[in-house]
Protein backbone atom coordinates (compact mmCIF):
# COMPACT_ATOMS: atom_id res chain seq x y z
CA UNK A 1 0.00 0.00 0.00
CA UNK A 2 1.22 3.34 -0.65
CA UNK A 3 2.19 6.17 1.40
CA UNK A 4 -0.76 8.36 0.32
CA UNK A 5 -3.19 5.48 1.00
CA UNK A 6 -2.18 5.33 4.18
CA UNK A 7 -2.26 8.48 4.74
CA UNK A 8 -5.55 9.04 3.43
CA UNK A 9 -6.90 5.94 5.18
CA UNK A 10 -5.11 7.70 8.84
CA UNK A 11 -6.57 11.06 7.97
CA UNK A 12 -10.20 9.73 7.33
CA UNK A 13 -10.00 7.94 10.69
CA UNK A 14 -8.76 10.94 12.51
CA UNK A 15 -11.52 13.47 10.83
CA UNK A 16 -14.41 10.78 10.96
CA UNK A 17 -13.70 10.07 14.72
CA UNK A 18 -13.35 14.07 15.79
CA UNK A 19 -16.23 14.91 13.99
CA UNK A 20 -18.87 12.77 15.97
CA UNK A 21 -17.15 14.38 19.12
CA UNK A 22 -17.65 17.42 17.56
CA UNK A 23 -21.25 17.16 16.94
CA UNK A 24 -22.06 15.56 20.11
CA UNK A 25 -21.15 18.83 21.41
CA UNK A 26 -23.14 20.80 18.94
CA UNK A 27 -26.23 19.73 21.14
CA UNK A 28 -24.96 22.25 23.86
CA UNK A 29 -25.15 25.16 21.72
CA UNK A 30 -27.88 27.28 23.44
CA UNK A 31 -28.61 30.90 22.90
CA UNK A 32 -32.12 32.32 24.12
CA UNK A 33 -33.56 28.57 24.41
CA UNK A 34 -32.20 27.57 20.84
CA UNK A 35 -29.30 26.07 19.50
CA UNK A 36 -27.02 27.66 16.96
CA UNK A 37 -24.22 26.48 14.98
CA UNK A 38 -20.72 26.41 14.21
CA UNK A 39 -21.46 27.24 10.53
CA UNK A 40 -23.95 30.03 11.47
CA UNK A 41 -20.75 31.91 13.58
CA UNK A 42 -18.50 30.89 10.20
CA UNK A 43 -20.34 32.02 7.61
CA UNK A 44 -24.24 32.75 7.84
CA UNK A 45 -24.65 35.18 10.51
CA UNK A 46 -24.06 38.43 10.48
CA UNK A 47 -21.50 40.18 12.85
CA UNK A 48 -24.56 41.59 15.13
CA UNK A 49 -26.09 37.89 15.57
CA UNK A 50 -22.20 36.68 15.98
CA UNK A 51 -21.73 39.08 19.03
CA UNK A 52 -25.49 38.85 20.20
CA UNK A 53 -24.50 34.72 20.97
CA UNK A 54 -21.05 35.07 22.02
CA UNK A 55 -21.98 37.61 24.87
CA UNK A 56 -24.95 36.36 25.59
CA UNK A 57 -24.09 32.56 25.83
CA UNK A 58 -23.63 30.98 29.62
CA UNK A 59 -20.28 30.08 30.49
CA UNK A 60 -21.26 26.70 30.53
CA UNK A 61 -22.11 26.98 26.55
CA UNK A 62 -18.88 28.62 26.43
CA UNK A 63 -16.79 26.24 27.81
CA UNK A 64 -18.49 23.76 25.31
CA UNK A 65 -18.01 26.14 22.37
CA UNK A 66 -14.58 26.65 23.20
CA UNK A 67 -13.91 22.94 23.54
CA UNK A 68 -15.60 22.85 20.46
CA UNK A 69 -13.16 24.70 18.93
CA UNK A 70 -9.59 23.14 20.18
CA UNK A 71 -11.38 19.99 19.22
CA UNK A 72 -11.24 21.29 15.91
CA UNK A 73 -8.07 21.75 15.78
CA UNK A 74 -6.91 18.01 15.51
CA UNK A 75 -10.34 17.77 12.97
CA UNK A 76 -7.69 20.12 10.84
CA UNK A 77 -4.88 17.62 11.25
CA UNK A 78 -7.42 14.80 9.79
CA UNK A 79 -9.22 16.64 6.74
CA UNK A 80 -7.02 19.10 4.83
CA UNK A 81 -3.62 16.25 4.67
CA UNK A 82 -6.89 13.96 3.53
CA UNK A 83 -7.81 16.22 0.86
CA UNK A 84 -4.21 15.96 0.26
CA UNK A 85 -3.80 12.88 -0.42
CA UNK A 86 -6.54 12.66 -2.44
CA UNK A 87 -4.83 14.68 -5.08
CA UNK A 88 -1.61 12.99 -4.77
CA UNK A 89 -2.94 9.44 -5.03
CA UNK A 90 -5.03 10.88 -8.05
CA UNK A 91 -1.82 12.27 -9.32
CA UNK A 92 0.36 9.19 -9.37
CA UNK A 93 -2.42 8.11 -12.35
CA UNK A 94 -1.57 10.42 -14.57
CA UNK A 95 1.72 11.14 -17.13
CA UNK A 96 0.43 14.88 -18.42
CA UNK A 97 2.94 17.64 -16.28
CA UNK A 98 0.13 20.20 -16.39
CA UNK A 99 -2.55 17.71 -14.52
CA UNK A 100 0.34 16.10 -12.34
CA UNK A 101 0.97 20.08 -11.03
CA UNK A 102 -2.86 21.25 -11.29
CA UNK A 103 -2.94 17.91 -8.69
CA UNK A 104 0.19 19.18 -6.65
CA UNK A 105 -1.13 22.83 -6.89
CA UNK A 106 -4.57 20.79 -5.44
CA UNK A 107 -2.86 19.26 -2.44
CA UNK A 108 -0.81 21.78 -1.51
CA UNK A 109 -3.39 24.64 -1.51
CA UNK A 110 -4.49 22.41 1.25
CA UNK A 111 -2.01 23.95 3.77
CA UNK A 112 -3.19 27.29 2.99
CA UNK A 113 -6.99 26.43 3.54
CA UNK A 114 -5.63 24.78 6.90
CA UNK A 115 -4.24 27.80 8.18
CA UNK A 116 -6.92 29.76 7.40
CA UNK A 117 -8.99 27.33 9.54
CA UNK A 118 -6.54 28.10 12.26
CA UNK A 119 -6.95 31.53 12.06
CA UNK A 120 -11.08 30.98 12.11
CA UNK A 121 -10.34 29.26 15.44
CA UNK A 122 -8.41 31.51 16.91
CA UNK A 123 -10.89 34.43 15.93
CA UNK A 124 -13.69 32.25 17.35
CA UNK A 125 -11.40 31.82 20.29
CA UNK A 126 -10.79 35.31 20.98
CA UNK A 127 -14.21 36.25 20.86
CA UNK A 128 -15.64 33.93 22.57
CA UNK A 129 -13.33 34.72 25.43
CA UNK A 130 -14.83 37.86 25.71
CA UNK A 131 -12.37 40.22 23.33
CA UNK A 132 -14.79 42.54 21.05
CA UNK A 133 -15.11 41.53 17.34
CA UNK A 134 -14.32 45.15 16.03
CA UNK A 135 -13.59 45.82 12.18
CA UNK A 136 -11.67 42.79 11.55
CA UNK A 137 -15.04 40.81 11.27
CA UNK A 138 -14.98 41.36 7.19
CA UNK A 139 -11.50 39.66 7.24
CA UNK A 140 -13.04 36.86 9.42
CA UNK A 141 -15.62 36.07 7.03
CA UNK A 142 -13.57 36.63 3.61
CA UNK A 143 -10.36 33.90 5.22
CA UNK A 144 -13.56 31.39 6.34
CA UNK A 145 -15.04 31.63 2.65
CA UNK A 146 -11.72 31.15 1.53
CA UNK A 147 -11.08 28.08 3.42
CA UNK A 148 -14.33 26.40 2.44
CA UNK A 149 -13.44 27.27 -1.56
CA UNK A 150 -10.10 26.04 -1.25
CA UNK A 151 -11.36 22.67 1.05
CA UNK A 152 -14.48 21.81 -1.37
CA UNK A 153 -12.66 22.44 -4.61
CA UNK A 154 -9.71 20.41 -3.42
CA UNK A 155 -11.81 17.41 -2.96
CA UNK A 156 -13.52 17.78 -5.81
CA UNK A 157 -10.48 18.13 -8.30
CA UNK A 158 -9.21 15.08 -6.22
CA UNK A 159 -12.05 12.49 -6.62
CA UNK A 160 -12.75 13.97 -9.62
CA UNK A 161 -9.36 12.73 -10.95
CA UNK A 162 -8.73 9.76 -8.82
CA UNK A 163 -12.57 8.27 -10.14
CA UNK A 164 -11.53 9.56 -13.77
CA UNK A 165 -12.31 6.95 -16.75
CA UNK A 166 -13.55 4.01 -14.28
CA UNK A 167 -17.31 4.81 -16.18
CA UNK A 168 -17.68 1.39 -16.26
CA UNK A 169 -17.14 0.22 -12.52
CA UNK A 170 -19.21 3.21 -11.51
CA UNK A 171 -21.72 0.84 -10.03
CA UNK A 172 -19.43 -1.31 -8.39
CA UNK A 173 -18.25 1.51 -6.40
CA UNK A 174 -17.27 0.94 -2.70
CA UNK A 175 -15.23 2.27 0.21
CA UNK A 176 -12.36 0.01 -0.62
CA UNK A 177 -12.36 1.36 -4.27
CA UNK A 178 -10.12 4.38 -3.52
CA UNK A 179 -7.83 2.73 -1.26
CA UNK A 180 -7.33 -0.78 -2.59
CA UNK A 181 -4.95 -1.27 -5.60
CA UNK A 182 -6.09 -3.24 -8.07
Amino acid sequence: MSFWRKLFILCLGIAVSVMFCMKLLEEDFLFQNSTFSIIGLEITYPKAKVAEILAGIDDHVKKILLYHLYIDFAFMAGIFPGIASLSMLARKKYTSSILRKLLLITAFSQFVAWAFDITENLYLIKWTSGHEIGPDFSFYHAVVTSKWIIAIAGFMVGIFFLLKNREKQFFKFSPTTLLCKK
